[in-house]
């Protein structure tokens, strides 16, 4: 049985933390949806979503899906990813202990428009040979 890690997300309750953003403008300097823009444009963040999209995973298994992450850069993301209330992070009390790794509800409706733009980006990148 899973127990409470004692980190907290930012936004622990079911609403979207764009409701917080009280002119939910993101051209706006001041608007607080910057901050999860920044987090879904970034690489590792949405490669990490897209890893998660199958299920729960662990650390080894989403480190060895994307190549050329460092394991320091790994965790900082998976720690802003928690944080933003896009993943929840699992410790099992077992010997050795088991970490996992999953989309939240608010995470699985990042993945489908992060889809698209991997999917874009493989479509429309040219590959050097």
């Amino acid at each position: 049985m899973p127990f409470d890690t004692g980190r907290r997300a930012k936004y622990t309750d079911e609403r979207s933390p764009m409701t917080d953003c009280e002119r939910n403008d993101v051209y706006a300097a001041a608007c607080p949806c910057r901050d999860m823009l920044d987090l879904l444009a970034n690489k590792w963040s949405a490669l990490i979503i897209g890893v998660l999209e199958s299920g729960p995973l662990r650390f080894g298994a989403i480190k060895n899906a994307l190549d050329g992450v460092s394991p320091k850069v790994l965790t900082q993301s998976l720690r802003r990813l928690e944080e933003h209330g896009l993943l929840t992070r699992t410790v099992f009390p077992e010997v050795p202990l088991r970490v996992e790794y999953r989309l939240t509800p608010l995470g699985s409706s990042a993945s489908a428009p992060l889809a698209h733009l991997r999917d874009w980006v493989e479509d429309n990148v040219a590959v050097s040979t």
